[in-house]
């Protein structure tokens, strides 16, 4: 991967005014973050942590009190640096009677030497080549958030940002627009993906920051992050009383004839088996449960 910087904060801030009197508050506080090229690079926190706002910083939609922003190394606000980016908001507005070709072919009139050539070949890259004559009120969620990532990729930007772009879909919805992400980076895009959905980081980004109350407060490759180091074991067993493995662990759940097991000790797993296999018991799942990104950012969160 090479290590050129396609997006790079030093020190944002940015506070916005509420109230009668206008007292400011603070969303931003000192956001310093880079983004390398070709990578998939996840944005994460809770709602409200400052998210959306660092994307319409970065956009020039808002300005921030402090900072600095470039992209590819131009200013952010620079007409070469807007050139290279494509965004998806959180909430993307749609013509509700226009067919899906009809939508791109809309919006691809606003680009000039950056318009793209064929529509189809974008229809058929977001896996709804089949509904170009189809209006959008006959859309399901996910195939309008396929057409507006679809919308998002006309100008073939370098730079790919996603606000939310797996809020609300189901999960088959949640993998096919990972998949269409994944197929970005493999084409060489570069894509900054804001979310607060783990497990979707988790599975897609190389590298991610965590953002809670306006404030980086930690970033890195995933497998820096996230300890492999084995936390305990989760077995689900049948055909034996519970009872007798409790000194050997804390039983969680019991549904039906199996009970669900935590074994903190690794050294005493392969006893357990064993009594298990002499009490005519039956072993359904053994699972041994390593730190997650959940983990990391549930405790981030809670010391904040």
């Amino acid at each position: 991967m090479s290590e050129a910087k396609v997006l790079e904060i030093k020190d944002l801030h940015k506070s916005f005014k509420s109230g009668f009197l206008g007292k400011k508050i603070k969303i931003l506080k000192g956001i310093s973050l880079e983004v390398k090229q070709g990578e998939i690079f996840g944005y994460l926190g809770p709602n409200g942590a400052g998210k959306t706002s660092t994307l319409k910083c970065i956009l020039g939609l808002i300005f921030p009190d402090k900072g600095r922003i470039n992209i590819f190394g131009f200013d952010h606000l620079s007409t070469k640096a807007k050139q290279k980016i494509g965004f998806l908001p959180e909430n993307p507005y749609f013509y509700d009677y226009l067919t899906a070709s009809e939508f791109l072919n809309f919006y691809n009139q606003l680009f000039q030497k950056q318009k793209t050539e064929n529509i189809d070949d974008l229809l058929k890259l977001v896996g709804i080549e089949k509904s170009g004559n189809t209006q959008l009120r006959k859309f399901s969620k996910g195939m309008l958030q396929r057409l507006a990532l679809a919308q998002t990729l006309l100008n073939d930007p370098e730079l790919v940002l996603l606000d939310e772009p797996l809020g609300g879909l189901d999960p088959i919805g949640r993998k096919e627009i990972r998949d269409i992400i994944l197929k970005l980076k493999q084409k060489g895009k570069t894509v900054f993906l804001s979310s607060h959905i783990l497990q979707d980081i988790e599975m897609i980004c190389d590298r991610v920051a965590v953002l809670v109350n306006g404030e980086v407060i930690n970033q890195g490759r995933l497998e820096d992050l996230v300890s492999q180091e084995i936390l305990f074991t989760e077995m689900t067993v049948s055909q034996i009383n519970p009872r007798e493995l409790e000194k050997f662990g804390k039983t969680l759940t019991q549904y039906g004839n199996r009970s669900l097991i935590k074994i903190y000790d690794p050294d005493k797993v392969q006893e357990i088996l064993q009594i298990i296999d002499e009490k005519k018991g039956k072993v359904h799942s053994l699972v041994p449960r390593t730190q997650t990104l959940e983990d990391i950012f549930v405790g981030m969160v809670k010391q904040k």
